[in-house]
């Protein structure tokens, strides 16, 4: 006997499959860039906070290590604008419509009309109705 030979995956189970694989990814590189983040986060402002309370506790913590651990925190907010670019092409590509030094040649300056009208929900726009909305 013979058994009919039936394709393992059809084309739809394909194309599920791919896009299941590019959410994956894209979960992943978005776990990767909170991860790298908050691991930062944690070396920059842990020794901060433990010897903030030993300091709380004892009074033996001299205060230009103190300063030093401090500063460490703070230059923690200074690495965000740098890793974000790094690891979100979004943020980057946001950004380089508003920096002049990332600003594609092609790319015109949005002017400060054009930013204030679209800010401010003014000028035209197109008709809308409840069937458009819904």
């Amino acid at each position: 006997l013979q058994v009919p030979h039936v394709p393992s995956q059809p084309l739809a189970s394909n194309e599920n499959r791919r896009l299941t694989n590019k959410h994956s990814k894209k979960a992943l590189k978005a776990s990767l860039t909170l991860g790298i983040l908050l691991g930062m986060f944690f070396v920059a402002w842990l020794p901060f906070f433990v010897t903030n309370v030993a300091q709380a506790v004892c009074g033996c913590v001299p205060a230009g290590f103190f300063d030093v651990l401090t500063w460490l925190g703070y230059c923690n907010s200074t690495m965000n604008p740098i890793i974000y670019p790094l690891f979100m092409r979004d943020f980057k590509r946001a950004m380089g419509k508003f920096l002049p030094c990332c600003r594609r040649p092609a790319e015109p300056r949005p002017s400060a009309i054009t930013l204030s009208m679209r800010n401010s929900h003014s000028g035209p726009r197109a008709p809308t109705s409840l069937k458009n909305v819904l």
